[in-house]
């Protein structure tokens, strides 16, 4: 299989998962601007949702540029990625449904962690493919961020019993951390 049409699924699969989003968003029997009120946990978790997948498919299409062969190994563990991915309509319809309660924020927690290792693992499987002085090795590093995540996300599903707006406050903080752009893999490839 071509990089390119690896990517083209990915994109095509994202895309679908944003869609599946919007789509679970049901429009008020209303006419008022009130009667959008209940559906501010809805549209609260919708964004965030849709800024994780912006973020996975921004990474995702950067880390793409670095790769020079696709393998069995490479093709699973992208498959492994959206699997997770996949997840994340469900668990983000059900913590805004249900107003950010104990249960659905940390299963919430639980699919962004999965995501987490599961970038990572393809991650790996690439430099893995690519060799130990391959560009994504290079362009990687220590990588604070990827090491700093899955422990944030820990924490928030730790708390979702205890205080679920703390839980909140880590999956909003791993957001900040990523939406900062990550110019690692852009600079490998310029120099």
């Amino acid at each position: 299989m071509t990089k390119g049409r690896m990517e083209a699924f990915s994109d095509g699969v994202l895309a679908i998962i944003i869609t599946i989003m919007v789509l679970e968003i049901k429009v008020p029997h209303g006419e008022e601007f009130t009667d959008l009120v209940p559906l501010i946990p809805v549209f609260l978790s919708y964004v965030l949702s849709f800024i994780y997948l912006g973020i996975y498919w921004n990474n995702h299409h950067h880390m793409m540029h670095t790769v020079k062969k696709i393998t069995g190994k490479v093709l699973w563990a992208n498959l492994h990625l959206l699997f997770w991915l996949s997840l994340v309509p469900f668990v983000t319809g059900w913590m805004g449904e249900n107003h950010f309660a104990e249960n659905p924020i940390a299963l919430y927690g639980v699919i962004l962690l999965m995501a987490a290792l599961a970038y990572f693992y393809l991650q790996y499987t690439i430099i893995k493919t690519q060799g130990e002085d391959s560009v994504l090795k290079k362009a990687v590093g220590k990588d604070l961020k990827g090491k700093l995540s899955p422990i944030l996300y820990l924490i928030g599903i730790a708390f979702a019993w205890i205080t679920p707006w703390v839980s909140g406050a880590m999956f909003v903080l791993v957001a900040l951390i990523w939406l900062i752009p990550d110019k690692r893999i852009e600079r490998m490839l310029e120099g």
